[in-house]
């Protein structure tokens, strides 16, 4: 049962409130702050907020920026953390230690919305699964919220919700490491080793992603693969009401034949999905036991025989002198790569590499190897990638084309220069982008940009 919005307002109203974070979503957050009555410090870890900052000091608010930004946070009642900002930061300690409230924009939502709220996390499928559920109960009439780390910041609006309403999160391990509550119903699309340069481990990354189900009531669901070996023992090991989903085995939501099911209701076949790729039917089967109770199978069908995907996830550029483009800078991730390399038909061109999470390639390069034609890399993580393939190419006696590039502009040039006609070129980094881009949406783009030149 959610608490009253009421109690979150008399609780901030005359508190001392840190926001660290200043960018785009934390500015109705920022607004929010002062119209309730909080005496705000937004705290950032970049030197200057331009025209914003004049902004925000005409309303008072006391600005720390640049390297000591967190020194803002030291005698503030309540810290709203950034997603990235771990709440094992020393600072963020302390702050909990002297009895500061300590808590982020998704943690207060999910205390305060009354809506029915669907929550998505995963290593890899998260964004596809969570527009999915979302085009899915639109299809069926109802009022849809979209938000979490895709659509738009959603706190800010809560009185808007109403209980009737539904509202689709899609969650980062980030947002959910210390979470106090959980959706209504819960999918957890897999889970491979992703984030380890921030997470202190494996079991700590894991830890976060249960958080998704962990604080539900009586009514809660969670959606889990059968398929993943983390996410089925998760399964084995929950008292909460589970439902499986599966492409290999008889599940909730499964894979027979050509058909994909739901609770022995036959909702299309695989040649009638629109989105490529059989890992797409993985986050479709997720998305059919995460609303099978609210919507028709009629309604399901419409989208999984209509929805053709979301922008940078294995999306078609262009086709030139008979070369076909793909963008798919969402992954972030070797599994994820690996998914994208197997939707094609043949060997591609893959353009690969960026920042480093710590994850390890050799999965990428011992599964990856037969799906490739030539590999281009590129980034920070360059040698990383090259130095897996080279042993798996010793091993298995396989001779791989591999180019180095000094930029993505370079490495669509080297990958279009290696090209015959027929020839599919896939940007999929198995990385983020943080040493080249500010994101993997700007990566994409650009990669977009560069495309459509040629």
């Amino acid at each position: 049962m959610a608490h009253s919005f009421d109690e979150f307002k008399k609780f901030v109203f005359g508190k001392k409130v840190a926001i660290v974070g200043a960018g785009i979503s934390n500015t109705p957050l920022i607004q929010m702050m002062i119209e309730l009555g909080a005496n705000v410090v937004v705290c950032d870890r970049k030197t200057s907020l331009g025209e914003y900052e004049e902004e925000l000091r005409s309303k008072n608010v006391k600005l720390y920026l640049g390297e000591n930004y967190l020194e803002g946070i030291k005698d503030t009642d309540i810290i709203f953390r950034t997603p990235s900002l771990m709440p094992t930061n020393p600072f963020i300690k302390a702050a909990i230690d002297r009895g500061a409230y300590v808590t982020s924009e998704m943690g207060e939502f999910l205390k305060y919305c009354k809506g029915k709220i669907i929550g998505i996390t995963g290593s890899d499928g998260k964004t596809t699964t969570t527009t999915l559920v979302y085009e899915m109960l639109k299809k069926q009439g109802y009022n849809v919220f979209l938000g979490g780390n895709i659509g738009n910041p959603l706190f800010h609006r809560i009185e808007e919700i109403k209980e009737e309403d539904f509202v689709v999160l899609e969650l980062s391990s980030f947002q959910l490491i210390d979470a106090k509550y959980s959706p209504k119903i819960s999918i957890i699309t897999n889970i491979t080793p992703n984030h380890l340069d921030v997470h202190k481990d494996m079991q700590e990354y894991i830890d976060a992603k249960k958080n998704i189900f962990l604080h539900q009531g009586e009514d809660g669901v969670v959606v889990l693969n059968k398929d993943n070996e983390i996410t089925r023992i998760i399964s084995e090991q929950t008292d909460k009401k589970v439902r499986l989903f599966s492409r290999r085995e008889n599940a909730f939501s499964c894979l027979d034949g050509d058909k994909l099911i739901v609770n022995n209701n036959v909702v299309c076949r695989v040649d009638e999905v629109k989105l490529p790729g059989m890992h797409n039917i993985e986050n479709l089967l997720a998305a059919f036991a995460a609303v099978y109770d609210f919507v028709s199978i009629d309604n399901m069908r419409f989208v999984a025989m209509n929805f053709a995907g979301v922008e940078h996830r294995i999306e078609f550029v262009r086709e030139v002198n008979g070369v076909k483009f793909y963008n798919d800078s969402i992954a972030s991730s070797p599994a994820r790569t690996l998914a994208g390399l197997k939707s094609f038909k043949k060997k591609v061109i893959l353009i690969a590499g960026g920042y480093d999470k710590n994850i390890p390639f050799e999965p990428l390069a011992e599964e990856g190897i037969d799906y490739i034609k030539c590999l281009v890399l590129m980034g920070k993580t360059k040698d990383k990638i090259k130095d897996a393939f080279l042993r798996v190419m010793k091993e298995r006696k396989i001779d791989l084309p591999i180019v180095i590039a000094d930029s993505l502009e370079d490495a669509v040039f080297k990958a279009y220069k290696s090209a015959s006609e027929g020839d599919i070129i896939t940007l999929s980094p198995a990385c983020a982008s943080f040493d080249m881009f500010k994101n993997f949406e700007e990566r994409g783009r650009k990669f977009k940009e560069i495309v459509n030149k040629i």
